[in-house]
């Protein structure tokens, strides 16, 4: 080949080259593309996993609250979620007393404060709380004391448990009438829950 020869082939030789460059950035720009794109893949297959993985827990959790609501309001209407209801307590006493038959009630409520044996029912954001309630009645005999409280229970004032109740007899001097006999103290403990309160609600 001359120089006349080369000198011909210069421009296609540029030309080719030039094709051959474009050709290998195109090969490197489109691996770039599709590494990207399979990163973007990645991204959006891990979104919506998790998309359906909350769509998934939002459902169980609607189910888990149409399952109890009902149940929830029910404890609610009892009194025993959200504030204490102290007025129903004392309503529940008086229709107690006059279900059972009794002479009358007497009663001190002391202040509110943390349930004393909470961390057994490891309630986590409840706050267990309870107020003291000393109760002080008369008996015709031993049999009404049981009455009573069934039917304190019934009325579904609140949730109570019974701490300790002392019974003595009452001296009639051998008087035998529709009267007293027997003369009994107890203790109660109102037991009331608020749902993610961080510790008891003081109240006089």
């Amino acid at each position: 080949m001359n120089q006349a020869d080369l000198q011909a082939l210069r421009n296609p030789l540029l030309v080719l080259a030039a094709v051959a460059l474009i050709g290998a950035l195109a090969v490197y720009y489109s691996g770039r593309l599709m590494v990207s794109a399979r990163q973007q893949l990645a991204q959006q297959q891990v979104q919506l996993k998790d998309a359906r993985t909350r769509l998934q827990k939002s459902g169980e959790e609607k189910n888990i609250i149409v399952r109890y609501i009902d149940g929830f309001r029910q404890l609610e209407r009892t009194g025993f979620v959200g504030d204490e209801q102290r007025i129903d307590w004392l309503d529940g006493l008086r229709l107690a007393n006059q279900q059972a038959d009794l002479f009358g009630v007497d009663y001190q409520i002391g202040a509110q404060k943390s349930y004393a044996f909470a961390s057994e029912f490891s309630p986590g954001s409840l706050a267990l709380n309870e107020s003291a309630m000393r109760v002080r009645f008369r008996l015709l005999h031993e049999a009404d004391l049981g009455r009573f409280f069934d039917a304190l229970a019934r009325e579904g004032a609140g949730i109570f448990t019974i701490d300790q109740c002392q019974l003595r007899r009452i001296d009639t001097g051998g008087v035998i009438r529709y009267q007293p006999n027997v003369s009994a103290e107890c203790d109660l403990s109102w037991i009331t829950v608020r749902v993610g309160a961080g510790g008891a609600q003081k109240k006089p």
